[in-house]
């Protein structure tokens, strides 16, 4: 019998997909079911890496915070973006990438049965540690219009209430490409300090914004200052998906916590790994590498979105995903992604269990196919759907 904590707790969809269309062998299928990406990481990472296989020292489970280079390089990059300094022996840990971080983190915040608000519809992932955890999510809508998703920051505030540990904000969301501003963290400051909240960012897709504006960090707010923890990830501006590193920073009472949760979880993150994205954090270029592949994703989903038109797509802000909500077309999100797999070799993720809404979207990944082979979209959904 499944134990009681994994009860409620489905799979993700796109694994399920993802076998099928590795199972399937066609190179001419359209991959727009999982967040990969086609764009090499950073040169830098890549020769660090080379040069830490011949290094015994990255061969190793010490330090088990991250090496300091590492920690360097990350408090000084979530700072460089929150306006405010860390110390990057107490108020930074390395982990074992952004999912790692977040699941630590909950688990130093999250008593059973505490209330954890998160946007709708948001990434089943993170939903379901929040499960995990012990914790009960508490969704908040998010809602399409002509220029993307909004939420309201009053009613974001509202949920927060006296069972809430904590909110957990993604910006760029996925799979929405939703993004936060000052609006919603002047008053989210309100609801936190009201009910003693912690507020949980995870900044894996911070910079890839469509805007051309720098991000939007609660930790910039002078009421969030303190209550901030900051979760990143090299997996997805750096491309550094495979090296499995992330960090977490915030305050130094709460990352004790945190570090001693990652000492009884993973335990370490990839030594070969961790100065490859110290290198790339740190960089001279890091900002433009960062903005070069934002330019590339953008015009990636701009032929998405032109190539869609005729159908009910809603615009990203940022991030590597877009949704399509499959009412209008009479179908179920499951119906759809057989019928387009099938007739039109397009793999694509049902959303179900990404929140409540989830169950109405379609989400098409667009990060890891170039725009030639985009362009062919709108045909092979008329292909798919006749």
């Amino acid at each position: 019998m499944t134990v009681s904590r994994l009860r409620g707790i489905p799979g993700i969809g796109v694994d399920v997909l993802g076998d099928a269309a590795d199972a399937a062998g066609d190179p001419g299928l359209l991959r727009l079911e999982n967040l990969d990406t086609d764009l090499r990481p950073p040169p830098v990472a890549i020769a660090a890496t080379t040069r830490a296989i011949g290094d015994d020292t990255a061969n190793s489970y010490l330090p088990f915070q991250g090496r300091r280079s590492l920690r360097d390089a990350a408090a000084a990059h979530v700072g460089r973006i929150a306006g405010r300094r860390y110390d990057p022996d107490t108020e930074c840990v390395s982990v074992a990438g952004g999912l790692n971080g977040i699941l630590n983190t909950l688990l130093a915040l999250v008593e059973p049965g505490d209330e954890v608000v998160l946007c709708d519809p948001i990434y089943a992932g993170l939903v379901n540690r929040v499960r995990l955890a012990g914790g009960v999510p508490r969704f908040v809508p998010a809602e399409p219009y002509a220029r993307g998703w909004r939420v309201d920051p009053e009613r974001l505030a509202n949920a927060v209430g006296p069972r809430t540990a904590a909110v957990l904000m993604m910006g760029p969301a996925m799979p929405t490409g939703l993004v936060l501003g000052e609006a919603h963290w002047s008053a989210l400051a309100t609801a936190c300090a009201r009910h003693d909240a912690w507020l949980v960012y995870d900044a894996a897709m911070e910079r890839i914004r469509f805007d051309g504006l720098p991000p939007s960090h609660p930790a910039s707010h002078d009421g969030l200052s303190g209550r901030t923890i900051t979760v990143g990830s090299a997996s997805k501006e750096l491309r550094l998906i495979g090296w499995r590193v992330g960090w977490v920073v915030g305050p130094a009472p709460i990352l004790a916590d945190i570090r001693l949760v990652g000492l009884t979880n993973v335990v370490c993150q990839v030594g070969l790994a961790q100065e490859a994205v110290a290198a790339a954090l740190a960089a001279d270029d890091a900002e433009a590498d960062v903005a070069n592949a934002t330019a590339e994703w953008r015009r990636r989903a701009e032929t998405v979105l032109h190539q869609l038109a005729d159908y009910p797509v809603v615009r990203p802000d940022g991030g590597w995903s877009l949704l399509l909500d499959a009412r209008p077309l009479g179908l179920t999100p499951a119906e759809l992604s057989r019928l387009l797999f099938d007739r039109g070799r397009v793999v694509a993720t049902p959303m179900a269990g990404w929140g409540p809404s989830g169950d109405d979207y379609l989400r098409l990944v667009y990060a890891n196919e170039p725009v030639d082979r985009l362009a062919e979209l709108g045909a092979r959904f008329r292909e798919a759907l006749g």
